[in-house]
């Protein structure tokens, strides 16, 4: 770990009255909670990319005049 990461996870350590570990638990935690939903997300993604989309010709009108700025 670069020298200036650890100094800024120890000062924030102390700021929150938390031990180092502690610190380091809740950011992982954190950081493979945000990598879950980005994975969803991405097969999601995927996913609906293998299919056109087919919307009603009437409800695509209704959204195309719902948005015009005359």
């Amino acid at each position: 770990m670069p020298d200036d990461l650890f100094r800024s996870a120890e000062a924030a350590a102390r700021r929150l009255r938390v031990s180092r570990s502690e610190l380091y638990a809740k950011a992982i935690a954190q950081f493979l909670k945000q990598y879950d939903a980005n994975t969803i997300t991405e097969r999601l993604n995927h996913v609906y990319s293998q299919y056109p989309a087919k919307v009603d010709a009437g409800l695509q009108r209704a959204q195309l005049k719902s948005c015009s700025f005359d």
